[in-house]
């Protein structure tokens, strides 16, 4: 990954608070270089490691419930750039007009659904974005639009590198769902996400931006499996 020069980044990063985690990015250039190297060496590995997996799942969503294997949603990703993210679709078609954010018991979700989300199988398909240098193995989590345009000057700087598969802030509030609770309304369970959980998440994914480095993202990667494990 190559900075871009402060001055051409969008307007929303033109602060003080991002010049910051910009100027901490500066110093770790070959660390950044490094990432990139790693993303796409394991992405093309588990890609072809996963492959037959994914493709039983794949059958497996088709076989269980009506519509796409894949669902399709647009994120954020590095300086503000909008791209469709792939997961394997764990929710009924149409489910999202009822709202972006799920509750415990969701009866959106369908019974394979709750199982790949178990254990967060359905983020498969997004190692196909770090191949393409949309994502990264380690990073922040990527937004919807909506909540992106509610960011503080501050969290602008979590868009200075790639969006992520996993983060320790994902690790952390892997059962985000459990926190909203059984709230239905939409409206009120985006402003528990904006006001309670979004802060607290963009505290973490801030801190590995300060914290940024080689041994950081293979110490968040073993993590993330322990997780998936136990």
């Amino acid at each position: 990954m190559i900075l871009k020069p402060f001055e051409t980044l969008p307007k929303e990063f033109q602060n003080d608070e991002v010049k910051h985690y910009y100027d901490i990015l500066c110093t770790k250039r070959k660390s950044l270089l490094i990432k990139r190297v790693m993303d796409f060496v394991l992405a093309l590995i588990m890609t072809v490691l996963l492959l037959i997996p994914m493709l039983i799942i794949a059958i497996m969503i088709k076989c269980t419930s009506k519509g796409p294997v894949l669902y399709k949603q647009e994120r954020v990703t590095t300086y503000g750039k909008k791209f469709k993210i792939f997961k394997f679709r764990t929710m009924k078609v149409g489910a999202d007009k009822e709202g972006l954010l799920t509750t415990e018991n969701d009866d959106r979700i369908t019974k394979i659904g709750h199982l790949l989300r178990k254990v967060r199988f359905d983020e498969l398909p997004q190692i196909f974005h770090v191949l393409s240098g949309k994502m990264s193995i380690v990073g922040t989590r990527p937004e919807v639009t909506k909540y992106v345009e509610r960011y503080s000057p501050s969290m602008y700087a979590t868009l200075l590198m790639p969006a992520g598969v996993t983060s320790f802030a994902s690790i952390k509030y892997k059962d985000e769902d459990r926190i909203i609770g059984e709230i239905s309304d939409p409206k009120e369970i985006d402003e528990i996400y904006v006001n309670e959980i979004l802060p607290k998440k963009m505290r973490y994914n801030l801190k590995y931006i300060e914290r940024f480095s080689f041994k950081r993202d293979i110490y968040l990667m073993y993590k993330t499996v322990k997780q998936v494990i136990f």
